[in-house]
């Protein structure tokens, strides 16, 4: 296995803070390296470093000779007039020995990623500019490649497919992501880059599984050694103490080992010391049982259909995700809901004075000029979280940032630390109803699980759009899946859905390998009558209404457990709020059953 990219003794500081030092890494052909981290702690920088974007401080970087790289940014770039077409065909020219290489290279790639050639970037979804970025960078047959956050703007099917490359990729790459779902099916070999580690990073072979196995082996032997350093240095210490006299009779290097000792233990405390964030949104405390209801809303887009005749209800306790594909419209009912939007047709009824915090995918609350201490307290030195005062700089230690980074302009924070200032600013707002778009981009694993944590806990009602797995399993007890088509459908879980993404991938096949010019019309007839009574995808929803229901009634028994509970017996409050959780997990059952009910009379 020969190597293609080798560093020594790497070393980089950011704004005057440093990211790593001594840093040693090789690259080899045939690695699949995922790497992962806090933000702000490095990760794009190492990327950028490697892939020779940008320069180190100190340290040396080797390269195999004539290593042909490609860089996947964040955010993807092309000329809006320039047509798919034409991006890939210039990319494999500029990397192919031969013109006529470069055009069946393109035009394979093409074919095999579904591309339109005539259609412009500029008219591109999110999700599709980075499929086309992908394009670009594997048309140029990389010896190896490197993605920084490639499942942002990703729908389901495109991280899907995106697993695909690089599980079959005949290239090295390296990748910055915190999809754990994705490093657990793609990666061999994981580096965290994080300020923990002596030299900043830590290298684990294996899968995600595996790295979180020995990080926690590594950390347990680092307790151990700040334990055994402790005893040590007590005991240098008592004998420091002592005073003149006693030490005048020991060797000068006893004294030096001790201060060594004493260094040595201030070091490794220093990195066990791991700041979490602590991400705790603010509910109104409102009772109302009925917080948003949709009654046959319809809304169109481009003259086409995105939401048709679309019914149900937000109550508090429930937490929805939307799934589908880009383009399906689940930032426009998000809008909807907020009241950004207004539907073409049907009645959205809202709860008198109902609160709703909005964190939307695009961040247009943050103006790139602006200090992060301007951003979080509106110009003064402190902000109010739940009626009490907070110091401006201890509101941002909650969110990892130093009181030195409240002075950086919102621009020069990295993605991630823009979304954690952005969670910042939201939580000091008091809601009934989260509407989150896209919250997982660029935020980092520890990040995420205390926005789990979070969300979990959360009392009001959260209706959110992500394609991070692992985290829409974390927090929803409801799915609706969009088809594109304005139709929605009820899932009790991720799975369940992506089983009804290949159900329909398999019945389109089947439709399409069955169709015939010829004549038995009578055969044809009969499930053309059926699919009168029982649309698709009522079809769908009914097919997935036990297990709908079965995980209702899994939190009911829930809910009747809490409610019953001895310990809050004598706490009035406590018994009213379980009472009132447990009506409205009963209302969810009774409102399931019935559409079940509904669903069926259809089918007599």
């Amino acid at each position: 296995m020969s190597i293609l990219i080798s560093c020594q003794n790497l070393a980089k500081a950011y704004h005057g803070r440093p990211l790593f030092r001594g840093l040693a890494l090789a690259v080899n052909d045939g690695d699949r390296i995922g790497i992962i981290g806090p933000n702000g702690a490095g990760k794009s920088t190492l990327l950028r470093l490697l892939a020779d974007r940008e320069d180190a401080d100190d340290g040396q970087i080797s390269r195999q000779r004539n290593l042909r790289l490609a860089y996947i940014e964040q955010t993807a770039s092309f000329p809006p007039t320039a047509t798919v077409g034409a991006l890939i065909n210039q990319a494999a020219e500029s990397a192919a020995l031969n013109s006529d290489e470069a055009i069946a290279r393109a035009q394979r790639l093409i074919g095999q990623l579904g591309f339109d050639p005539d259609v412009t970037a500029g008219s591109l979804s999110g999700g599709w500019k980075k499929r086309l970025s992908i394009a670009v960078a594997m048309v140029q047959a990389p010896d190896l490649m490197f993605l920084d956050e490639p499942t942002n703007h990703l729908d389901l099917e495109g991280i899907l497919w995106l697993e695909k490359v690089l599980i079959n990729a005949p290239f090295a790459w390296a990748m910055v992501s915190h999809d754990r779902y994705l490093l657990e099916r793609t990666v061999s070999r994981i580096v965290e880059v994080a300020p923990i580690y002596p030299e900043g990073v830590f290298v684990s072979d294996g899968n995600y599984g595996s790295f979180l196995t020995k990080r926690s082996e590594y950390l347990a032997r680092e307790q151990r050694l700040s334990e055994t350093l402790a005893n040590k240095a007590r005991r240098e210490v008592e004998w420091l103490r002592r005073g003149p006299q006693a030490r005048a009779t020991k060797a000068q290097y006893r004294i030096n080992e001790a201060n060594s000792l004493l260094q040595d233990l201030s070091d490794v405390r220093s990195r066990l010391v791991q700041r979490d964030t602590r991400i705790d949104f603010s509910a109104t405390g409102r009772k109302t049982k009925r917080l948003i209801e949709l009654e046959h809303v319809s809304k169109s887009l481009g003259g086409r259909c995105i939401l048709d005749d679309i019914n149900f209800v937000v109550m508090p306790g429930m937490s929805i995700g939307l799934m589908g594909a880009n383009g399906t419209g689940k930032t426009t009912l998000l809008r909807l809901l907020s009241g950004e939007s207004k539907s073409d047709s049907g009645n959205i009824v809202t709860a008198d004075g109902l609160r709703i915090v909005y964190f939307d995918q695009e961040r247009q609350r943050l103006n790139p000029a602006e200090k992060l201490s301007n951003f979080l307290a509106d110009g003064s030195d402190s902000v109010v979280f739940r009626g009490k005062s907070v110091h401006v700089a201890s509101w941002a230690r909650r969110f990892q940032f130093s009181p030195e980074q409240l002075q950086i302009t919102l621009g020069d924070l990295s993605g991630g630390e823009q979304a954690r200032a952005l969670v910042a600013k939201l939580m000091l707002e008091p809601a009934d109803l989260l509407l989150l778009d896209e919250p997982t981009n660029d935020l980092d694993i520890p990040t995420l699980e205390a926005l789990e944590d979070s969300l979990q806990d959360f009392p009001g009602a959260i209706v959110l759009v992500s394609h991070d797995r692992y985290f829409l399993g974390q927090v929803t007890n409801m799915l609706i899946g969009l088809d594109g088509t304005g139709k929605a459908g009820l899932f009790a879980d991720y799975e369940q859905w992506e089983q009804a993404l290949k159900s329909d991938r398999e019945a389109a096949k089947n439709s399409t390998r069955q169709a015939a010019p010829s004549g038995d019309n009578e055969s044809r007839a009969k499930p053309k009558a059926q699919s009168k009574r029982l649309s698709y995808n009522e079809q769908r929803e009914y097919d997935g209404m036990e297990l709908a229901i079965a995980a209702a009634e899994e939190q009911l028994a829930a809910k009747q457990a809490t409610a019953e509970d001895p310990a809050i017996s004598t706490q009035s409050s406590k018994v009213a709020a379980a009472y009132a959780d447990l009506q409205q997990a009963q209302d969810l059952v009774d409102k399931l059953y019935a559409r079940w009910a509904e669903l069926e009379s259809k089918l007599k």
